[in-house]
């Protein structure tokens, strides 16, 4: 237990030293094969349990439990408090995770196929690899790690995904998206700006109103987006495909895109 402890403070240390920007750096520099990533010092019934029986007004705090590995699909997990928590390959399908604080959790592999996380902190999250197919994060603050994700029809309506450039002492900190399948997504009114979206696959989404500025978007795939009143200001569209965008007309700015003369139109 001491050991694990240990780990879980000095991983959220290294964490936010680097900053989810270098998520895939620094998964080279740690051992996923350790306690504190392949095991768990709870089981669903225990959570269960704990859930029945807080007071009213009451929080189950589990900041920095190794969880990995557990079945929570469909539970009701809005009352608890899962920041830099250990949910490696943890099945979370159907989970309500409205408005819980997931900051520098760990949850790789993982399967939140259409999990609530509306309203939702992310900030520093580690979700690479993970399934969040038609997962609802309206109104989210996503500054993790989603390279390699599958989040295909998934929903971030009035989320932040944007860089935090108040405090840059830990890192840029920034929805990061390298890579993820995002076809048919909704970002409507979606702050995406400097987000990390490059070789993203966004065929087929909804980008009406979207903060697009400044966006890396090198190689990402936008065909079918629809981008009505979206803002590309200073967007990289180095080898992106733009030539099939629906309402490119009625997108704002295009013509101030970085590298649009580099894109596939």
């Amino acid at each position: 237990m001491i050991f694990l402890r240990w780990a879980v403070t000095a991983m959220t240390v290294l964490l936010a030293a680097v900053g989810p920007a270098a998520g895939q750096d620094m998964l080279d520099m740690v051992d996923l094969s350790t306690d504190a990533f392949t095991k768990s010092e709870m089981s669903r019934a225990d959570i269960e349990a704990g859930l029945a029986g807080l007071a009213a007004g009451e929080k189950l705090d589990l900041s920095g439990k190794a969880l990995n590995g557990l079945d929570l699909s469909n539970l009701d997990l809005r009352r608890t408090v899962l920041q830099s928590a250990r949910l490696m390959m943890v099945d979370l399908k159907g989970a309500n995770l409205e408005g819980v604080n997931l900051d520098s959790a760990w949850s790789l592999n993982s399967d939140l196929t259409g999990a609530n996380l509306r309203g939702a902190s992310l900030f520093g999250t580690q979700l690479v690899g993970s399934k969040l197919d038609g997962a609802d994060l309206s109104g989210a603050r996503v500054a993790g790690d989603f390279s390699k994700a599958s989040m295909t029809n998934v929903k971030l309506d009035g989320a932040d995904l944007s860089a935090d450039e108040k405090n840059q002492s830990m890192g840029l900190m920034r929805g990061t998206f390298r890579s993820t399948n995002m076809d048919g997504a909704s970002f409507k009114g979606t702050n995406l700006k400097r987000a990390m979206m490059e070789f993203a696959s966004l065929k087929g989404a909804d980008l009406t109103g979207a903060m697009l500025q400044e966006t890396e978007m090198a190689g990402a795939d936008l065909s079918g987006a629809n981008v009505s009143g979206a803002d590309f200001t200073g967007t990289d569209l180095e080898s992106a495909r733009i030539g099939a965008m629906k309402n490119g007309d009625a997108a704002r700015n295009l013509d101030k895109a970085v590298n649009l003369d580099k894109a596939y139109r």
